[in-house]
């Protein structure tokens, strides 16, 4: 079955249009979810309109109000909507060109694909597809989806677009009250310096299958237990580790990462440390720990 299209109409710039079609990006229907059963009968529950003062009323029956006061609405019917005609409604028209990397990320919301709407598009498509591709532009349009004027993103991608939906500027949260109380200070440069090791060593190339839902893994997994007449399998949560300077986390992780677990030093070999920690109490202001665990770490890193 050929997939359906969330949006019809036309691709425009300055004269130049084509028929196209709009598909979403993603879906959910994998995902694992749950209906609502009565906990004796076990019947599903039919969640059904209520009026308070009529009790279940049907749904053919219900129209729509917007509340312009406490309590106070005011019906909007079909005729009303199909009055409040924009060019968006059918029309993506391109308004400017930006960079691909200006649009902030946190403006990005819904995923959709575009393609050309019959053969007569395509070489018309093609030729808006490419001269975005080498210019390594996006595209700012507008359209309408569910009754809402969207501000849109368009972009070359394989032999088709790619467009992404805007968030409404006033949608996005400041920074100021959730960053404003965090220090600005530098960072100690020796520990900035072990901790960009750390992520060199980490480097790969994004591949989306090696993140799978490791939750909905193990909720299916104790579904088909319970399927078996058997105990769901708990799986106990990893233990906290003691908690430690960032220098020694640090070393740790760059240790763990470098190179295979170091055996355990005997007794005997950590007892020369004693010493070094009395002569510092005696008089001498100690060394930095932080700095000096991270002068360790940067020395073994580099063997």
């Amino acid at each position: 079955m050929a997939p359906r299209a969330s949006w019809k109409g036309y691709l425009k710039l300055s004269l130049v249009s084509c028929p196209v079609r709009l598909y979403p990006a993603t879906s959910a229907s994998e995902r694992i979810s749950f209906n609502q059963l009565h906990k004796k009968t076990h019947n599903r529950i039919n969640m059904k309109p209520v009026d308070p003062e009529l009790g279940l009323v049907e749904r053919s029956d219900l129209v729509r109000g917007y509340e312009y006061e406490d309590k106070q609405y005011i019906i909007i019917d079909d005729a009303d909507l199909d009055a409040v005609r924009i060019e968006s409604n059918h029309t993506m028209n391109i308004e400017a060109f930006v960079d691909e990397g200006e649009v902030d990320v946190i403006y990005q919301d819904s995923p959709y694909y575009l393609a050309p709407d019959g053969a007569m598009a395509e070489e018309t498509f093609a030729v808006l597809r490419e001269a975005m591709r080498k210019s390594g532009k996006l595209a700012i349009a507008r359209l309408v989806l569910s009754s809402r004027e969207r501000v849109v993103t368009i972009g070359a991608r394989e032999n088709g677009m790619f467009v992404c939906t805007l968030r409404n500027p006033n949608e996005v949260r400041g920074t100021a009250e959730y960053f404003g109380n965090i220090p600005a200070g530098k960072p100690d440069p020796e520990m900035l310096e072990l901790a960009m090791a750390l992520i060199k060593q980490k480097e790969t190339h994004f591949d989306p299958k090696n993140y799978e839902d490791r939750y909905e893994v193990a909720l299916m997994a104790m579904i088909r237990e319970k399927l078996k007449g058997h105990k769901p399998i708990i799986a106990a949560a990893p233990e906290r580790g003691n908690v430690i300077n960032l220098m020694d986390a640090l070393k740790a992780s760059l240790s763990q990462s470098a190179k295979p677990p170091a055996k355990s030093k005997s007794k005997a070999e950590e007892a020369p440390a004693k010493p070094a920690r009395k002569a510092a109490a005696g008089g001498a202001a100690p060394e930095n720990p932080l700095k000096a665990n991270l002068l360790k770490a940067v020395g073994k890193s580099k063997k």
